[in-house]
This record gives C-alpha cells, structure tokens and sequence, in this order.
C-alpha cells in the first residue's frame, strides 16, 4: 500500500487543523508497520511549541507540566484520521522521564507512573514515517534509542513475567491448573515482549504480537515454535501440567538469556 504522506499537512491544513507553526507531523499506526487492514485509522502526531486548541478537540491526561494531549478526529476519504498535538516541552519531558540520569543508572527501578499515552508516544518515535519534518523525528529517535526506554520496558516484562511464573508455580501446587494455565499464558506474553523489545520491535498492544514475532523471529524463540505454543497446539486436557511446565520453562529462559542493557 503506497501512502503519499506529503499531502498530509495539505489535507490537514483545509480542515482547519494544521497550527500556523509547526516542527513535525509523522504518521504511527499500524498502516506505516504495513499491518493495516480496512477498518485501519490513520494515526498523526503533530509537533508544536503551543499548544493546539479548538473548539473540537478532546484532551487526553498526561503526567506532565502540561497535562493534557489536544486530539482530533475526522474522517477523510471513509478513513478515520486520529490527530494527536504534543509539545515540544512535552515531547522533551517525557525524554527526561526515561533518561540514564533519571534512574541513576538502575533500569530495575520502578516507572510504572509513565502513562501509556507517554510510552506509546517513545515507541512510535522509533518508527514512525515523517509527513514533514524529517530532522525533528530523526533526532527525538536517536534519544529514544540512547535513552533507558528500552532496557526499562525490558526489565518490567521480564519482572511481570517472573511473578506470573511464580503464581503458575503456586497454583500448580494446588492442582488449580486453570488458573496455571492463565498465569502461564499471561507470563508468556510478558516474556515474549522482552524478547521482541530486545531485538528492537516494539509494541503494547497485544493484538500485534503475533506480527511482531514475524518481524522479530528471534532465534531464542522462532516465530513457529512462539505460535505453536500461542494456539495451544501441544496442550492435553488430560494432563494440562504438561503444557503448563513448558511455557514456565521458556519463559525463565528467555528470563535468563535476555539481557536489559
């Protein structure tokens, strides 16, 4: 699929959406990965040093100083465009949030206060298309990358996989294999995530998962052996204690072989 992303700032500007003043416009969903479907919406950042206001625009939360992300929907040619204003203190203190100085060095340290709207916004920056300048996105995902972003997502996985781990190891004890087997699932998908942030694929919704093992298809774990196991296909409810040991075995596997730095 071919998308002339130079229009952008046209399209945007006939609408009445495009500030007088702007540093960036880049396009994140699904359709730059090249996993669009139909019902796909186009998702667009919009860089400013003020912040967008309108009569139309619906404000998501954000710890920050300034605390709320203007946003705009319209529909244009039957597809949905999701239209997103940050600013550039905005961008630059989420930066800060994540920087080597702010956790001292320790990535074990706990972020869990970084809102989703802040760690979508880091990972979209590393591979987002530009619509318009190019300079500002090459170079806020060069500090994402020299960032703590990634080894600090890394080290959440694998610590929310461990005690998923550890409630399927207690259930098991208990013969509650049914809700073993939803925290062996559940610790699956935390190490998978581990796994792919270590190869640099990024992604929080779940429903790409799959598309970013085949993207990924990390040695520790191929994108066949991942699926086999994500479709249940060795599981016996008979003896579900089987399929329950191997998941928890690949999962403190790639707990020990993935490193977070």
């Amino acid at each position: 699929m071919t998308v002339d992303r130079s229009r952008f700032p046209d399209v945007l500007r006939e609408l009445a959406l495009l500030p007088d003043e702007y540093d960036c416009i880049f396009e994140a969903g699904s359709i730059v990965r090249g996993w669009g479907n139909p019902s796909s919406d186009v998702d667009l950042y919009v860089i400013t040093d003020r912040q967008w206001t309108s009569d139309t625009a619906v404000s998501h939360s954000v710890p920050l100083s300034t605390p709320k992300v203007p946003c705009e929907e319209r529909i244009v040619d039957d597809t949905a465009w999701d239209i997103r204003y940050w600013t550039n203190a905005q961008v630059d203190e989420v930066l800060q949030r994540v920087s080597w100085d702010a956790f001292g060095g320790d990535v074990l340290g706990d972020f869990d206060d970084l809102s989703l709207k802040e760690i979508q916004l880091l990972e979209r920056l590393t591979w987002a298309a530009s619509a318009a300048g190019d300079t500002w996105l090459q170079h806020r995902r060069l500090l994402v990358e020299q960032s703590a972003f990634r080894p600090l997502l890394i080290a959440r996985a694998l610590n929310h996989s461990d005690a998923r781990v550890e409630d399927a190891v207690g259930q098991l004890k208990a013969a509650d294999f049914a809700s073993a087997v939803l925290s062996a699932r559940a610790a699956l998908h935390f190490s998978a995530d581990a796994l792919l942030l270590s190869q640099g694929v990024y992604g929080q919704n779940e429903k790409w998962l799959a598309r970013r093992f085949q993207v990924a298809d990390p040695e520790l774990l191929p994108y066949e052996d991942y699926w086999a196991i994500e479709t249940m296909r060795t599981y016996n409810p008979g003896n579900p204690e089987a399929w329950i040991c191997d998941v928890l075995a690949i999962c403190r596997k790639i707990s020990l072989e993935v490193s977070i730095g």
